[in-house]
């Protein structure tokens, strides 16, 4: 800082007076940069507890050619809700910052059209539902976080589906895996300061997981779009959109029944998933857990049945499955 002497003497001078504004401007802007760049990366502490509302809804629909293909695939039900409530709790924090957390399940209730579905179908999906429901609330599941709030795995499901049918029981699993994974921050975080207006992008790469059976490509990009406050927490505004593809593993196919059935008539089954999906999501500024994440996704799964060495058929008359289905989700977090 000039002494006022010397600071009276520039402001007679106009172009040391220019000079000097300039200098206070230059120095002012910078100052201003610096303090809107923001930090988003997750902090655990244990003991914290967050409520999330959670509200999933899917419509799928399957088309297969031949249409008798889809009598070698369980029967998927059109619609599918879930809705539930439940508080996590940080039980523990590892040295390089991952974390153990306890989700327990204050209300679960899963919902299915299945008007279109075959009367014993239909009958079995309802006694699941019920039974998933049920035994949910009042549950609690293991969840296992890396240091950047991604799911890594998660304990305790095992005895709530082993006695449910395998055209319930993965739906159920999946959609229970997605919603832990947007309560987390899966692929979220950038790895330095960010300003407003700026983008990054996280890699969605993962191999197959007990839970989860598929081989993941793809990426995320992200965009800090500006502060907000949610329920008097100072937060950051946080916009996306992602590509990505899943490949099932074998080991996958094989629990669902149909790839032996398949392999026995000769046939292999080729099978990827595509997705795209965009949201908005609301990340605390103080120690990155997300207060609320509303996003909608798209994904294709097609399976091509393929002959093995020496068969030989156009690809437009190679026997072919697709799954189309729309996922809306909505988590919103609180206190307790």
């Amino acid at each position: 800082m000039l002494p006022p002497e010397r600071q009276r003497r520039l402001l007679t001078q106009p172009a040391e007076r220019l000079l000097f504004f300039l200098l206070v401007a230059v120095c002012g802007t910078a100052v201003h940069a610096a303090a809107g760049k923001v930090t988003l990366a997750r902090k655990y502490r244990p003991g914290q507890s967050t409520v999330y509302v959670t509200k999933v809804s899917t419509n799928s629909k399957i088309n297969s050619n031949p249409p008798a293909l889809k009598n070698f695939f369980p029967p998927l039900p059109p619609t599918l809700r879930l809705n539930q409530q439940c508080t996590v709790t940080v039980s523990s924090v590892h040295p390089d910052g991952a974390a153990d957390v306890q989700q327990r399940f204050d209300k679960f209730e899963v919902q299915t059209e299945l008007g279109s579905l075959p009367e014993s179908v239909q009958d079995t999906m309802t006694q699941a539902q019920r039974e998933v429901s049920q035994q949910m609330v009042g549950h609690t599941l293991t969840v296992h976080y890396d240091h950047d709030g991604r799911l890594v795995d998660f304990d305790g499901a095992d005895d709530l589906f082993r006695d449910i049918d395998g055209p319930v029981r993965e739906p159920f699993l999946q959609m229970l895996r997605l919603s832990l994974e947007q309560m987390g921050g899966d692929s979220l975080y950038p790895d330095h300061r960010v300003k407003v207006g700026e983008e990054w992008t996280r890699n969605l790469g993962a191999q197959p997981a007990k839970n989860y059976p598929f081989q993941v490509e793809g990426k995320s990009t992200l965009h800090y779009s500006g502060k907000t406050r949610y329920h008097g927490v100072k937060a950051a505004i946080v916009d996306y959109h992602f590509e990505n593809t899943l490949t099932p593993a074998a080991t996958g196919l094989r629990k669902g029944g149909a790839l032996p059935q398949l392999e026995a008539m000769g046939m292999r089954l080729a099978v990827q998933i595509t997705g795209n999906g965009q949201g908005r999501i609301l990340v605390a500024l103080n120690d990155g857990r997300v207060l609320q994440n509303h996003s909608t996704m798209h994904q294709t799964l097609s399976a091509t049945m393929k002959g093995k060495e020496g068969f030989i058929l156009p690809d437009e008359q190679l026997p072919r499955l697709e799954i189309q289905s729309d996922t809306n989700m909505e988590v919103d977090g609180n206190e307790p």
